[in-house]
Protein backbone atom coordinates (compact mmCIF):
# COMPACT_ATOMS: atom_id res chain seq x y z
CA UNK A 1 0.00 0.00 0.00
CA UNK A 2 1.49 3.51 -0.78
CA UNK A 3 0.87 6.26 1.30
CA UNK A 4 1.71 10.27 1.50
CA UNK A 5 2.66 11.99 3.85
CA UNK A 6 1.22 15.90 4.87
CA UNK A 7 3.84 17.56 5.97
CA UNK A 8 2.81 21.05 7.94
CA UNK A 9 5.09 23.58 9.91
CA UNK A 10 3.82 23.99 13.22
CA UNK A 11 4.63 27.08 15.90
CA UNK A 12 4.43 25.35 19.35
CA UNK A 13 3.63 21.97 20.49
CA UNK A 14 0.33 23.07 21.62
CA UNK A 15 -0.19 23.70 17.92
CA UNK A 16 1.06 20.23 16.66
CA UNK A 17 -1.45 19.05 19.33
CA UNK A 18 -4.44 20.77 17.95
CA UNK A 19 -3.40 19.88 14.15
CA UNK A 20 -3.46 16.49 15.06
CA UNK A 21 -6.34 16.26 17.27
CA UNK A 22 -8.17 18.32 14.22
CA UNK A 23 -6.47 16.09 11.20
CA UNK A 24 -7.30 12.82 13.33
CA UNK A 25 -11.06 13.13 12.68
CA UNK A 26 -9.87 12.79 8.67
CA UNK A 27 -8.84 8.65 7.45
CA UNK A 28 -4.97 9.76 8.50
CA UNK A 29 -3.48 6.67 9.86
CA UNK A 30 -0.29 8.14 12.38
CA UNK A 31 1.70 11.32 13.42
CA UNK A 32 4.82 12.21 14.26
CA UNK A 33 6.65 15.55 15.03
CA UNK A 34 10.12 15.62 13.44
CA UNK A 35 12.36 18.95 13.72
CA UNK A 36 9.03 21.30 13.66
CA UNK A 37 7.32 19.68 11.10
CA UNK A 38 4.09 17.31 11.79
CA UNK A 39 4.21 14.71 9.86
CA UNK A 40 0.60 13.36 8.95
CA UNK A 41 -0.07 9.56 7.35
CA UNK A 42 -2.94 8.63 5.23
CA UNK A 43 -3.44 5.65 2.72
CA UNK A 44 -3.13 7.20 -0.86
CA UNK A 45 -6.62 6.07 -1.71
CA UNK A 46 -8.07 8.03 0.92
CA UNK A 47 -6.58 11.12 0.42
CA UNK A 48 -8.93 12.38 -2.29
CA UNK A 49 -11.57 11.96 -0.23
CA UNK A 50 -10.64 14.77 1.97
CA UNK A 51 -7.91 16.73 0.82
CA UNK A 52 -10.07 20.07 -0.02
CA UNK A 53 -11.41 19.63 3.92
CA UNK A 54 -8.25 19.05 5.22
CA UNK A 55 -6.55 22.08 3.29
CA UNK A 56 -9.53 24.25 4.45
CA UNK A 57 -8.63 23.07 7.98
CA UNK A 58 -5.30 23.80 7.75
CA UNK A 59 -5.88 27.25 6.20
CA UNK A 60 -8.20 28.08 9.32
CA UNK A 61 -5.15 27.83 11.33
CA UNK A 62 -3.00 29.47 8.89
CA UNK A 63 -0.97 26.75 7.74
CA UNK A 64 0.06 25.48 4.60
CA UNK A 65 0.66 21.58 4.47
CA UNK A 66 2.97 20.18 1.95
CA UNK A 67 2.37 16.52 0.38
CA UNK A 68 4.88 13.70 -0.37
CA UNK A 69 4.28 10.44 -1.86
CA UNK A 70 5.83 7.19 0.05
CA UNK A 71 6.71 3.89 -1.76
CA UNK A 72 5.76 0.69 0.39
CA UNK A 73 9.08 -0.71 -1.40
CA UNK A 74 10.74 2.00 0.34
CA UNK A 75 9.95 1.39 3.87
CA UNK A 76 12.03 -1.53 4.99
CA UNK A 77 15.25 -0.35 4.84
CA UNK A 78 14.89 2.56 7.30
CA UNK A 79 12.90 1.20 9.55
CA UNK A 80 14.97 -1.86 10.13
CA UNK A 81 17.84 0.29 11.19
CA UNK A 82 16.27 2.83 12.95
CA UNK A 83 13.96 0.20 15.09
CA UNK A 84 15.09 -0.34 18.90
CA UNK A 85 14.44 -2.79 20.99
CA UNK A 86 11.01 -2.46 23.32
CA UNK A 87 11.44 -4.03 27.34
CA UNK A 88 7.75 -4.29 28.58
CA UNK A 89 9.07 -3.72 32.01
CA UNK A 90 11.85 -6.49 32.12
CA UNK A 91 8.84 -9.16 31.55
CA UNK A 92 8.86 -9.18 27.45
CA UNK A 93 11.14 -8.22 25.01
CA UNK A 94 10.48 -7.40 21.62
CA UNK A 95 13.20 -7.22 19.39
CA UNK A 96 14.89 -7.27 16.34
CA UNK A 97 17.72 -10.17 15.04
CA UNK A 98 20.20 -8.06 15.23
CA UNK A 99 19.69 -6.86 18.67
CA UNK A 100 21.07 -8.46 21.77
CA UNK A 101 18.69 -11.75 23.22
CA UNK A 102 16.32 -11.95 26.26
CA UNK A 103 18.33 -12.61 29.63
CA UNK A 104 18.31 -16.57 30.07
CA UNK A 105 14.23 -17.13 31.12
CA UNK A 106 12.75 -13.87 29.36
CA UNK A 107 10.13 -14.41 27.12
CA UNK A 108 10.91 -12.27 24.10
CA UNK A 109 9.80 -11.76 20.69
CA UNK A 110 11.65 -12.00 17.93
CA UNK A 111 10.48 -9.72 15.14
CA UNK A 112 11.85 -8.68 11.01
CA UNK A 113 9.43 -5.74 10.56
CA UNK A 114 8.55 -4.27 7.18
CA UNK A 115 7.15 -0.58 8.50
CA UNK A 116 6.10 1.45 10.35
CA UNK A 117 4.62 5.50 10.72
CA UNK A 118 4.50 7.69 13.51
CA UNK A 119 6.13 8.03 17.06
CA UNK A 120 3.60 6.24 18.87
CA UNK A 121 3.93 2.63 17.52
CA UNK A 122 6.34 1.59 20.43
CA UNK A 123 4.11 3.72 23.23
CA UNK A 124 1.03 1.53 22.21
CA UNK A 125 3.15 -1.60 21.50
CA UNK A 126 4.39 -1.15 24.87
CA UNK A 127 1.07 -0.26 26.66
CA UNK A 128 -0.71 -3.75 24.72
CA UNK A 129 1.72 -6.13 25.44
CA UNK A 130 1.63 -5.23 28.93
CA UNK A 131 -1.57 -5.41 28.95
CA UNK A 132 -1.86 -8.98 27.21
CA UNK A 133 0.76 -10.14 30.42
CA UNK A 134 -1.19 -9.14 32.87
CA UNK A 135 -4.48 -10.26 30.70
CA UNK A 136 -4.55 -13.96 31.42
CA UNK A 137 -4.86 -15.19 27.46
CA UNK A 138 -3.87 -18.91 28.57
CA UNK A 139 -6.63 -21.22 26.45
CA UNK A 140 -8.59 -18.64 24.97
CA UNK A 141 -9.11 -17.69 21.65
CA UNK A 142 -7.97 -14.17 20.29
CA UNK A 143 -7.96 -11.81 17.80
CA UNK A 144 -5.18 -8.99 16.92
CA UNK A 145 -6.91 -6.71 14.72
CA UNK A 146 -4.74 -4.63 12.51
CA UNK A 147 -1.74 -7.33 13.43
CA UNK A 148 0.96 -5.31 11.41
CA UNK A 149 4.01 -7.53 11.52
CA UNK A 150 2.25 -9.83 14.25
CA UNK A 151 3.87 -8.71 17.43
CA UNK A 152 0.43 -9.10 19.70
CA UNK A 153 -0.71 -12.45 18.51
CA UNK A 154 2.98 -13.62 18.81
CA UNK A 155 2.59 -12.18 22.72
CA UNK A 156 -0.57 -13.77 23.09
CA UNK A 157 0.86 -17.05 21.65
CA UNK A 158 3.62 -17.39 24.38
CA UNK A 159 1.10 -16.21 26.57
CA UNK A 160 -0.52 -19.11 25.69
CA UNK A 161 -3.82 -18.27 23.60
CA UNK A 162 -5.39 -21.21 22.29
CA UNK A 163 -5.35 -19.75 18.81
CA UNK A 164 -5.18 -15.62 17.59
CA UNK A 165 -6.93 -14.59 14.13
CA UNK A 166 -4.28 -11.67 12.92
CA UNK A 167 -5.72 -9.25 10.12
CA UNK A 168 -4.06 -6.56 8.20
CA UNK A 169 -5.23 -5.03 5.22
CA UNK A 170 -1.58 -4.94 3.99
CA UNK A 171 0.15 -7.34 1.86
CA UNK A 172 3.17 -6.21 2.88
CA UNK A 173 1.98 -6.47 6.88
CA UNK A 174 0.04 -9.57 5.98
CA UNK A 175 4.03 -11.42 4.63
CA UNK A 176 5.41 -9.85 7.56
CA UNK A 177 3.53 -11.25 10.09
CA UNK A 178 3.38 -15.10 8.29
CA UNK A 179 7.52 -14.54 8.61
CA UNK A 180 7.48 -13.39 12.15
CA UNK A 181 5.23 -16.16 13.24
CA UNK A 182 7.14 -19.13 11.61
CA UNK A 183 10.08 -17.49 13.17
CA UNK A 184 8.99 -17.27 16.80
CA UNK A 185 7.69 -21.08 16.73
CA UNK A 186 3.85 -19.81 17.17
CA UNK A 187 2.74 -20.65 13.58
CA UNK A 188 0.60 -23.42 14.61
CA UNK A 189 -1.26 -20.98 16.97
CA UNK A 190 -1.74 -17.59 15.07
CA UNK A 191 -3.94 -17.43 11.36
CA UNK A 192 -2.74 -14.59 9.45
CA UNK A 193 -6.05 -12.87 7.47
CA UNK A 194 -5.02 -10.07 5.22
CA UNK A 195 -8.33 -8.32 4.88
CA UNK A 196 -9.84 -5.61 6.69
CA UNK A 197 -13.12 -5.94 9.80
CA UNK A 198 -15.11 -8.36 7.15
CA UNK A 199 -12.54 -10.70 7.76
CA UNK A 200 -13.43 -11.59 11.17
CA UNK A 201 -17.66 -12.17 10.25
CA UNK A 202 -19.21 -14.98 12.24
CA UNK A 203 -16.45 -15.96 14.44
CA UNK A 204 -15.75 -14.97 18.14
CA UNK A 205 -13.42 -14.50 20.18
CA UNK A 206 -13.00 -14.23 24.16
CA UNK A 207 -10.60 -11.51 23.73
CA UNK A 208 -9.71 -8.54 20.76
CA UNK A 209 -6.38 -6.88 20.21
CA UNK A 210 -6.80 -4.02 18.47
CA UNK A 211 -3.60 -1.24 18.20
CA UNK A 212 -4.78 0.88 15.04
CA UNK A 213 -5.98 4.03 15.27
CA UNK A 214 -9.56 5.94 16.55
CA UNK A 215 -11.45 6.29 12.93
CA UNK A 216 -10.99 2.74 12.17
CA UNK A 217 -11.60 1.96 15.71
CA UNK A 218 -14.80 3.80 16.07
CA UNK A 219 -16.00 2.75 12.50
CA UNK A 220 -15.14 -1.22 13.51
CA UNK A 221 -16.25 -1.03 16.85
CA UNK A 222 -19.87 -2.84 16.41
CA UNK A 223 -17.84 -5.59 14.81
CA UNK A 224 -15.28 -6.08 17.31
CA UNK A 225 -18.56 -5.99 19.51
CA UNK A 226 -20.08 -8.65 17.59
CA UNK A 227 -17.50 -10.84 17.44
CA UNK A 228 -16.83 -11.09 21.55
CA UNK A 229 -18.29 -13.57 23.92
CA UNK A 230 -19.72 -12.66 26.68
CA UNK A 231 -17.07 -11.82 29.48
CA UNK A 232 -14.20 -11.13 26.47
CA UNK A 233 -12.10 -8.49 26.66
CA UNK A 234 -11.44 -5.41 24.04
CA UNK A 235 -7.84 -3.69 24.67
CA UNK A 236 -7.75 -0.74 21.97
CA UNK A 237 -5.08 1.34 21.71
CA UNK A 238 -3.26 3.69 18.66
CA UNK A 239 -4.73 7.08 19.77
CA UNK A 240 -4.28 10.61 21.74
CA UNK A 241 -5.62 11.09 25.02
CA UNK A 242 -8.46 13.96 23.78
CA UNK A 243 -9.68 10.97 22.01
CA UNK A 244 -10.76 8.63 24.82
CA UNK A 245 -13.87 10.26 25.69
CA UNK A 246 -15.36 9.70 21.46
CA UNK A 247 -13.64 5.72 22.30
CA UNK A 248 -15.24 4.87 25.35
CA UNK A 249 -18.45 6.63 24.47
CA UNK A 250 -18.82 4.25 21.71
CA UNK A 251 -17.78 1.39 23.82
CA UNK A 252 -20.58 2.16 26.49
CA UNK A 253 -23.16 2.33 23.36
CA UNK A 254 -22.57 -1.55 22.41
CA UNK A 255 -22.46 -2.21 26.05
CA UNK A 256 -19.09 -2.95 26.34
CA UNK A 257 -17.57 -1.94 30.01
CA UNK A 258 -14.76 0.26 31.27
CA UNK A 259 -11.79 -1.77 32.88
CA UNK A 260 -8.81 0.55 32.20
CA UNK A 261 -7.24 3.26 30.69
CA UNK A 262 -3.49 3.37 30.29
CA UNK A 263 -1.46 5.93 28.75
CA UNK A 264 2.10 6.12 27.74
CA UNK A 265 3.87 9.40 26.29
CA UNK A 266 0.90 10.60 25.35
CA UNK A 267 -0.60 7.76 23.68
CA UNK A 268 -3.49 6.03 25.09
CA UNK A 269 -5.04 2.52 26.21
CA UNK A 270 -8.53 1.95 26.55
CA UNK A 271 -9.50 -1.98 27.96
CA UNK A 272 -13.07 -2.88 28.06
CA UNK A 273 -15.47 -6.26 28.63
CA UNK A 274 -18.61 -7.40 27.07
CA UNK A 275 -20.61 -8.36 30.18
CA UNK A 276 -23.23 -10.31 28.22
Amino acid sequence: MDYIALNVPYADEEQAGILIAELADYPFESFETVDGVLKAYIPQERLADCREQVDGLLARYGVVGSYTFIEAQNWNAPWERDFPAVDVEGRLLIRAPFHEAASAGGMEVVVTPRMSFGTGHHATTWLMARAVLDLGVAGRRGLDMGSGTGVLAIVAAKCGAAYVDAVDIDDWADGSCRENIAANGVAEQITPLLGDVRRIAGRSYDFILANINRNILLADMPAYAAALTPGGDLLMSGFLEQDVPAITGAAAKLGLKPVAVETRDGWMLVHVKKVS
